[in-house]
């Protein structure tokens, strides 16, 4: 399998709130839920005397040579931090601030945040321990003491209410968070090569931003953290984060005994929210934000504990092994090499974090790289010191030997069965003939970052998606409220998917599909799905949605629908894409009983005929007209029956052109 590193937009990256997060915030009331005495008793027996970071200071020089001889590309961050000295550091305003407030828009304060604490003040961290001169230090305080007068850490789209804004209270979000951990790990790489003033604030910021809320949060539910409890990315990347800034800057080992104990009770949570099978409902790029984030508190508690609490071993060997199908998550996904389906609230350019990935497969013996001489990669800068810290320098993996054995090849065909979702390859012994992939989606509309897609499937050719799921829109205050599926792309109108009597799928756990069959085998898999339950409508009798996948010649998907109705009502399904199409068969536009067209170019576009004996039926291309983080408009080519039907079967069969 071909890693790369992820090519999320910003907001992707930010990996900010689900729909459930948002109501959290205003309707759930969260019990306070203590830290087990036990746990923290053997916790202020673990701990270091003194606070420990992640990575090495600035004065472990063979720490830091030894970084620069293992990655060559380390010297970019010393040429892009020569270009930041000098330059404005973007301002954070009040008006800036308050633009959610005003029209729902949180992509430019987004932006500047990220530009300002994020990029620079890793840019320039990484590049001073690196040449250890001191000449980027004056920007390096500079930037800090901006981060540490702002009003507000806490993003504005989880600020609603203006608290944090204004002062009344402070709660602790991702973002929030992050900055705390990023602040802490600066000052403990840099030492007293920091002033006195400097190290002064952020102890004063970590202090009133992320410790003293915390612990009211832990101790007495002040302020209510709904995220102690989530089971989504919230969960583990603030405690990820919360630890590893107590771990780096609190000097009473008892207190930060609290601490450790808190995260090591509550990301538990985490865990619960991936199915038995190990999928992640919120999609890649949000498996690599929170899973990765998982993988940093495992490193810190680790490092913390002196290798005592592994949180890789805990738990019973069910959940040990489903913890081990939740790391090989982005392996079992991958369709085609370097190929992922954009399922829920993910980008179609997402990918797995290289370095994520190679931690995985050393810390947990998979083989995957095993012939690599170096551990981690610096395909693209890392963009947090906490993050470089944790994973470039050595580590609980690092001091693991490769896997023996190599990882087996990644098989013809991955079936999540608790999730619903088939990923059927070509196969070993298909290769050199097939050249086509899908992935194929059944689950629920209640799901993390859900899209009502119940029934949806994507179809790749060579290193191509032709029909495609188009994934996130760009995040505004629309996205995670009541009007969510008011969205072309998170409701099923943005999915190839039917509609019924009009209705566009209903949201909720109900709204599921529901394996009726499935034979899978080495030349054919075939699934079917009955997913009438995703649809409010009546005189609804019967739905059902079947996928023959067949790795025969160049490969073929045909997804057969199958409707019935007490009465007459009108029905239609879809296909989505980024491509341009056009109809071969037959020549005139006119309604049809079968029609063939043609979707993208070159070797990697598909030949769809689609087909229904009960009715003729129109081809209705629409752009839908979202923002998506792709930056690209997605075509709709809607399949509409000219007339009402009491029954149906439509069937559409996709192969790769030419063949």
């Amino acid at each position: 399998m071909k890693q790369s590193w992820p090519t999320v937009g910003l907001s992707a990256s930010l990996i900010l709130c689900t729909i459930a997060a948002t109501l959290a915030l205003s309707t759930s009331v969260v019990r306070a839920d203590d830290v087990d005495p036990a746990l923290i008793e053997k916790w202020s027996e673990l701990v270091p005397v003194e606070p420990l970071g992640l990575g090495r200071p600035i004065g472990d020089r063979d720490a830091w040579e030894d970084v620069k001889k293992r990655l060559p590309k380390l010297k970019d961050y010393v040429t892009h931090a020569e270009k930041l000295i000098g330059n404005p550091i973007p301002r954070v305003t009040d008006d800036l601030y308050l633009e959610f407030s005003r029209n729902g828009n949180r992509r430019r304060y987004e932006k500047v945040m990220i530009e300002k604490s994020r990029n620079r003040i890793t840019t320039l961290t990484i590049a001073e321990c690196q040449e250890n001169k001191g000449r980027f230090l004056p920007e390096i305080e500079r930037i800090v003491r901006a981060v540490c007068k702002q009003k507000s850490w806490v993003l504005p789209a989880h600020d609603r209410d203006l608290t944090n804004f204004k002062g009344t209270r402070i709660t602790i979000d991702l973002f929030s968070s992050e900055i705390g951990l990023q602040l802490a790990t600066l000052s403990y790489w840099l030492g007293d090569r920091l002033s006195p003033e400097i190290r002064k604030s952020i102890n004063t910021e970590l202090e009133r931003r992320i410790f003293k809320p915390f612990e009211g949060a832990v101790e007495h539910n002040k302020p209510r953290l709904w995220w102690l409890h989530c089971t989504n990315n919230w969960n583990a990347v603030c405690l990820a984060n919360v630890a590893g800034a107590a771990a780096t800057s609190i000097d009473s080992p008892q207190r930060r005994a609290f601490f450790m104990a808190a995260a090591e009770q509550h990301i538990r949570h985490f865990l619960s929210g991936f199915t038995p099978d190990g999928y992640c409902s919120e999609g890649l790029a949000y498996w690599g934000y929170g899973f990765g984030h998982f993988a940093l508190l495992a490193e810190i508690l680790s490092q913390q504990s002196g290798g005592k609490v592994v949180l890789w071993d805990t738990g019973t060997p069910n959940e040990q092994a489903k913890l081990r199908r939740i790391a090989r998550f982005p392996q079992r996904m991958e369709v085609m090499p370097d190929i992922y389906p954009a399922f829920a609230d993910c980008d179609i350019t997402t990918r797995p974090q290289q370095y994520l990935m190679n931690y995985l497969d050393r810390r947990l013996g998979f083989g995957w790289n095993r012939h690599t001489d170096t551990l981690f990669t610096l395909d693209q800068p890392i963009r947090n010191v906490q993050i470089f810290g944790a994973f470039v320098f050595p580590n609980s993996a690092t001091s693991r030997p490769p896997a023996k054995t190599e990882a087996d090849k990644l098989s013809s065909r991955e079936w999540f069965e608790n999730a619903g979702v088939l990923i059927c390859r070509p196969g070993e012994e298909a290769q050199d003939h097939c050249k086509m992939g899908v992935a194929i989606k059944g689950g629920h509309n209640a799901e993390h970052h859900n899209h009502n897609d119940v029934g949806t499937f994507i179809v790749a050719v060579g290193n191509k998606v032709p029909l495609i799921d188009p994934g996130r829109e760009d995040y505004t205050r629309r996205t995670f409220s009541s009007k969510r599926y008011a969205s072309g792309v998170l409701n099923s109108w943005g999915h190839p998917v039917p509609r019924v009597a009009g209705k566009l799928q209903r949201k909720g756990r109900k709204a599921a599909a529901n394996v009726l069959s499935k034979k899978f085998g080495d030349r054919t898999d075939t699934i079917t799905f009955d997913i009438s339950r995703a649809y409010d409508v009546k005189p609804l009798k019967r739905l059902e949605r079947t996928f023959e996948y067949t790795r025969k010649a160049a490969g073929s998907l045909e997804v057969t629908d199958v409707v019935e109705f007490d009465s007459p009502q009108s029905f239609g399904t879809a296909l989505i894409t980024f491509d341009k199409w056009e109809q071969i068969e037959p020549k005139s536009k006119t309604p049809s009983n079968s029609i063939t067209l043609r979707v993208g170019s070159g070797s990697e576009a598909v030949d769809v005929v689609i087909e229904c004996m009960e009715s003729t039926f129109d081809i209705h291309p629409k752009t839908i007209d979202e923002d998506l983080t792709c930056k690209k408009k997605p075509t709709r080519l809607g399949i509409d029956f000219t007339k009402p039907v009491k029954q149906a079967t439509v069937r559409t069969t996709i192969r790769p052109s030419g063949t």
